[in-house]
This record gives C-alpha cells, sequence and structure tokens, in this order.
C-alpha cells in the first residue's frame, strides 16, 4: 500500500470479508482476528481484482517494508532524520543493516542506498515543479552536504541539470497555453 486510496480499498475489502485491523500502514496490517485459509483466499482475490497483492513470502515482505519506509521517509516525512538511513532503517526494521542491505540487494539489483538516491531525486524534481522552495533550501531540507552535490546527483540521474529541469516545466507551460 503506497497510497491513501491502496488504505481505503484494503479496509473495504477488510470490511467486507468481516476482519478487523489494529494497526495499518504503508504496506502492513496487523488484524484482529486470526486469519483462516477461506479468509485469506478471498481477501488475496479481492485484492487481486483491485491491482494489489498479498504478500506471504517473509523475505519479500521485508523488502517491501525496507521500500515503504524509504518511501515514507523520503515522500511524506516534513523532515528527514538527523541520523544516517542505515541507523534510521536498522532501528526502524529491528534488524541488522548489513542483513537488510544485502538482503535488499540481492532480491532487487540493487542498493538500498542507489534506492534511496532514486527517491531523494523525485522528490527533487517534486520540490522543484512545486517551485516554494529554491535549490538551497531543497539541498538542505534532503540533507545534502551542497547545492553541487545535489545538483551533480541530480544530472547523474536524471542526465539534466536542475536549473535546466525547472526550465522545461516552464517550457510545457507554454506550449500548453498556446495549444
Amino acid at each position: 500500500m503506497v497510497s491513501i486510496r491502496c488504505k481505503m480499498i484494503v479496509k473495504e475489502e477488510l470490511k467486507n470479508i468481516g476482519l478487523h485491523y489494529i494497526i495499518m500502514n504503508l504496506g502492513e496490517v496487523e488484524i484482529m482476528e486470526d486469519m483462516t485459509d477461506i479468509k485469506r483466499e478471498q481477501l488475496k482475490a479481492a485484492l487481486l481484482k483491485s491491482g494489489l497483492e498479498l504478500m506471504e513470502d517473509k523475505k519479500a515482505m521485508l523488502i517491501e517494508r525496507i521500500k515503504n519506509i524509504i518511501v515514507e521517509m523520503i515522500h511524506y516525512e516534513e523532515e528527514l532524520p538527523k541520523v544516517n538511513f542505515s541507523e534510521y532503517l536498522s532501528e526502524k526494521m529491528d534488524y541488522d543493516y548489513t542483513y537488510l542491505a544485502n538482503l535488499f540487494s540481492e532480491t532487487e539489483g540493487t542498493t538500498i542506498e542507489h534506492f534511496i538516491i532514486l527517491h531523494k531525486i523525485e522528490r527533487v524534481k517534486e520540490l522543484i515543479l512545486y517551485n516554494e522552495l529554491n535549490l538551497t533550501q531543497i539541498a538542505d531540507k534532503l540533507h545534502y552536504s551542497s547545492v553541487a552535490h545535489l545538483s551533480n546527483q541530480f544530472k547523474k540521474i536524471t542526465g539534466l541539470t536542475p536549473s535546466f529541469f525547472k526550465s522545461l516545466k516552464h517550457k510545457k507551460r507554454v506550449m500548453l497555453e498556446n495549444v
């Protein structure tokens, strides 16, 4: 579950099946009742119809949890944690970071660090498009050591400078207005 819409779908499907949840976070739900095989299959089928999947493999669930924590941290938290990401993740998941990093790399074919960088760049794009913060403020908000570091990472991932990316937004607007 990576959005409010997904949470709403899961809540509705749980209600339809007669299950009650205690906690619902991005990607995970704690259910009050013991789930019978029949209810599990009903939930699985109902979620599948909505384009969602019930995960039962422990390693896959750990990977999803890692991804959800990173997405939540970068896209939904007002401020990134002051500790480094490895400590934050290890603390949140109550697992050794080396274990999590190895499992993630083995399963996803990329590192946790690269996954974080990709999401940070997506967040930078959002913030540039909102046009509420300048690059210095964005770099500070996302804990880049400098604007130059942010710009270099942005260019490495997107092939564009942040300034050029921002100018594309304006060109698109002009083009749409002329249509």
